[in-house]
């Protein structure tokens, strides 16, 4: 465990400590760090994205996109998350497995589902049971992503519907008069006029996407919980940790970080609500 550390028990106070938190277990701890704002830089725009898909399929004039657009905005509210984040990377993962066996091995005759089983051949399997380390980690951290978009995307998708209503209906009547056609209201009035009606739900999703970063953990994905956890506790299947239970310590660390982002998000968030809400008439523009 300390293999660089010429004789780590020989050592006491700060040399041991200094020893101790330089471990290569360490490195991925903090590393793990970076797999979380990874992961909130990721999801943000991807939800972004299925949100506003969402929103203007529930908008849509053809009725099976509409239906399809209200449904995914409905679904995501009326069920818990975790069952999305625990259901989508296993579907997922499954339903490629699935499409990699019939294209790569259709001469394979047997069931995939055989009991509580899902057998694919071995060159369906993802990834491949011959890939490197990396490469499994990077597979499970994208089906990760996609659940918390796809989630999170409905969430926005809503967010971004009430923006939407919300913009003076007068505008548009307006230049409805002038001669626009329906894209030229939406992309040149209801557009650019949206993000202010839509930033203070948006914030509170922003917010909200941070504390949901430890279901990484629940995922099987080596994130901050996971090595708080295991670095804390005084054993685990495989080492002995030369201290007693620091869980707590290692946990605060984790509360002072979240603290921290939370705290410089929201301090972002409000400059740019009171530069959106300039000349807008709403309460906010009216202050400013």
């Amino acid at each position: 465990m300390f293999s660089y550390c010429a004789d780590p028990k020989s050592l006491e106070g700060l040399l041991w400590l200094s020893c101790y938190i330089t471990t290569p277990k360490h490195m991925s701890f903090y590393s793990s760090f970076l797999v979380v704002m990874l992961l909130i830089s990721l999801a943000a725009p991807l939800a972004m994205a299925f949100g506003f898909a969402g929103s203007i399929a529930s908008r849509s004039s053809i009725l099976l996109v509409r239906y399809l657009g209200k449904g995914y905005l409905a679904m995501i509210r009326g069920i818990p998350d975790i069952v999305f984040f625990l259901f989508i990377p296993i579907a997922l993962d499954q339903a490629f497995e699935y499409l990699r066996h019939k294209i790569l091995c259709p001469e394979v005759t047997e069931a995939i589902r055989q009991g509580n089983d899902f057998v694919v051949c071995s060159v369906a399997k993802l990834p491949l049971s011959s890939a490197s380390e990396w490469v499994h980690d990077l597979y499970g951290f994208s089906l990760a992503l996609l659940a918390f978009g796809f989630v999170f995307g409905a969430f926005t998708g809503n967010v971004l519907s009430g923006a939407i209503a919300a913009v003076p209906k007068t505008q548009l009547e307006t230049a409805e008069a002038y001669g626009f056609t329906p894209r030229q209201i939406f992309r040149r009035i209801t557009l650019p006029q949206m993000w202010v009606y839509a930033l203070p739900g948006l914030s509170n999703l922003w917010m909200i996407l941070i504390k949901a970063t430890p279901l990484l953990f629940l995922l099987g994905i080596e994130d901050i919980v996971y090595w708080a956890k295991e670095l804390g506790g005084i054993k685990t299947g495989v080492y002995d940790y030369p201290h007693p239970d620091w869980r707590a310590w290692y946990f605060a660390v984790l509360m002072i970080f979240y603290l921290a982002l939370t705290y410089v998000s929201q301090s972002v968030l409000d400059r740019l609500s009171n530069r959106l809400s300039i000349g807008q008439a709403t309460m906010a523009g009216k202050a400013n």
